[in-house]
């Protein structure tokens, strides 16, 4: 029997390896077979990580949190003078974006997690070391 335990270890370890890693994070995915097609993984997450403005054009995106401080900030496409929408899943330098809510996830604050909406433009800003369990559906980029 193959059991992956979540515990105290493997986040430590996962930190270690986004503090290395010039992104700043760090994936553990939890997919146990190739024919599985979710999007089921672990992210380290430590402060400084950029994660740019881009939404979920196929599925909604479920995200807890076991431990650190983050914001899960959203915005909407600001209208200008040229009629440039962005079609695609990540922000472009045409398009600027407005911040329209920030909603605060910390499980010391009694926050465990989010649930962002298909389509919604979002980013993450991180305040300490932070590690969550995202879920998608879908294969990734696909």
């Amino acid at each position: 029997m193959d059991v992956q335990l979540i515990n105290q270890e493997l986040l430590r370890e996962l930190h270690e390896k986004a503090a290395q890693n010039e992104r700043l994070r760090m994936n553990f995915d939890l997919r146990t077979t190739p024919e599985d097609t979710s999007q089921r993984m672990l992210n380290a997450l430590q402060p400084g990580t950029h994660i740019p403005i881009h939404r979920h054009l196929k599925t909604s995106e479920t995200v807890i949190c076991l431990e650190g401080c983050l914001d899960w900030v959203f915005y909407e496409e600001k209208s200008g003078g040229a009629e440039h929408q962005n079609d695609g899943e990540m922000a472009t330098d045409e398009t600027q974006y407005v911040e329209t809510a920030r909603f605060r996830v910390c499980p010391r604050e009694g926050q465990f997690g989010i649930q962002v909406p298909l389509g919604a433009w979002h980013s993450v800003e991180v305040y300490e070391p932070s590690t969550i369990l995202e879920a998608k559906d879908g294969a990734y980029g696909k």
